[in-house]
């Protein structure tokens, strides 16, 4: 296996606990996105334990890279942070499981074996609201489709709060035309409340814009 973590000492730690573990074999780490990304491929591991902080990217990049080029190699996502939006970020870059750094060292080495086997170490619970978030971030690009370029605009500016007026003065058109393009946007959205239009909004142009980098079995090799 392969472990990736930009802090020496837990990298090192890391190692050394899964070494100790019978039918585990540490054959290589890194502590940077790059050096990781030329080194699995070359090592060729059964399985890869990423850190998601790293200082030129992020673990779920590099997990993403890798299972496109070597889509053998099962992933672990080794993180300090607990939270939906990583889960879901791990899951779509195709990681074999989400791991918090604070679990046991003989969790982990259960964790890797489990990866090296083919296993997914994801919850249900979480893989059903990944597709759910997908379907829902499909439909309202469909819907966004139906707009014209000056109404997307004006939604994208009521989602940033700002009123008829402010639209008005934004794109140089008088408040009347944005009226307008507020009441044929919310007719094709099926909307009615502009509180309810900002939140589409919110939500659509959010899920639309890519994720940027994130700088902050036994034998199993």
């Amino acid at each position: 296996m392969f472990v990736l973590d930009d802090q020496e000492i837990v990298r090192r730690g890391v190692r050394c606990l899964l070494e100790a573990e019978p039918g585990i074999r540490v054959i290589g780490e890194a502590g940077t996105a790059s050096a990781a990304l030329a080194r699995i491929p070359a090592l060729h591991p059964d399985v890869a334990v990423l850190d998601v902080r790293l200082p030129d990217g992020n673990g779920v990049s590099v997990c993403r890279e890798v299972r496109s080029r070597t889509p053998e190699v099962a992933c672990l996502i080794l993180t300090a942070f607990n939270d939906d939006q990583a889960l879901f970020d791990a899951i779509m870059a195709g990681a074999a499981g989400y791991v918090l750094k604070q679990v046991r060292g003989g969790d982990l080495a259960d964790a890797v074996r489990a990866a090296a086997s083919g296993r997914s170490l994801l919850p249900p619970r979480a893989a059903s609201g990944a597709i759910t978030r997908l379907r829902d971030a499909s439909s309202r690009r469909d819907s966004l489709a139906r707009l014209t370029p000056h109404e997307r605009t004006v939604l994208e500016l009521i989602g940033q709060g700002l009123t008829n007026r402010q639209i008005g003065e934004r794109l140089l058109i008088a408040e009347k035309t944005v009226k307008n393009y507020v009441s044929t946007l919310f007719r094709k959205l099926g909307l009615e409340q502009r509180t309810a239009a900002a939140a589409y909004a919110a939500r659509t142009f959010t899920a639309v814009r890519p994720i940027e980098p994130d700088h902050g079995p036994s034998g199993a090799g």
